[in-house]
């Protein structure tokens, strides 16, 4: 069986994608569910193309156990919508920046991920780069609630466990 492959987007691919990234792998490895699912990230601009996270997003996550240190950013590409089954973007700016790359019929995938976290009031994923580790830390909250909803709608959408994996229909 093929794995269910998420990207996550952001604008630089230094804060938020890859907090996404590193958070959402750590619940997959936490449910046993690693091997079923891959899990990458990427920007929308190539402003830190080859660079590991923020420091500061790379602390925040070290602090709740997650190593984000070998990741390096990259710019999504439109062949991006063909490999991955999730496609999910941070806000609404970086969301009008990619959906310009999606081809045709593959809109489905393209969503914004604070859609799977409804209990909270806000739709996107604030940029935490300008401001301090205060709004590092919210971003991380937000991503593991969104990080648990995603899991959810991958186990409905595909029936899903640890020794494989099979599209529900």
């Amino acid at each position: 069986m093929s794995k269910v492959r998420v990207l996550f987007v952001c604008m630089g691919n230094i804060c938020r994608s890859p907090t996404a990234q590193g958070v959402f792998q750590h619940l997959l490895r936490q449910e046993g569910l690693a091997a079923q699912v891959e899990v990458d990230s990427a920007g929308t601009h190539a402003y830190h193309v080859g660079e590991p996270p923020d420091r500061r997003a790379q602390e925040t996550a070290a602090r709740r156990g997650i190593d984000l240190s070998a990741q390096r950013a990259r710019q999504v590409v439109a062949e991006d919508f063909e490999g991955f089954d999730y496609v999910l973007v941070m806000d609404q700016d970086n969301y009008h920046a990619i959906s310009r790359l999606c081809p045709s019929g593959q809109e489905k995938k393209l969503g914004l991920f604070m859609d799977f976290a409804p209990d909270w009031r806000t739709r996107e994923v604030p940029d935490p780069y300008y401001g301090g580790a205060n709004g590092f830390e919210r971003v991380f909250d937000m991503v593991e609630d969104a990080a648990r909803g995603l899991l959810e709608d991958i186990r409905r959408r595909y029936r899903i466990t640890k020794d494989g994996r099979e599209t529900a229909g």
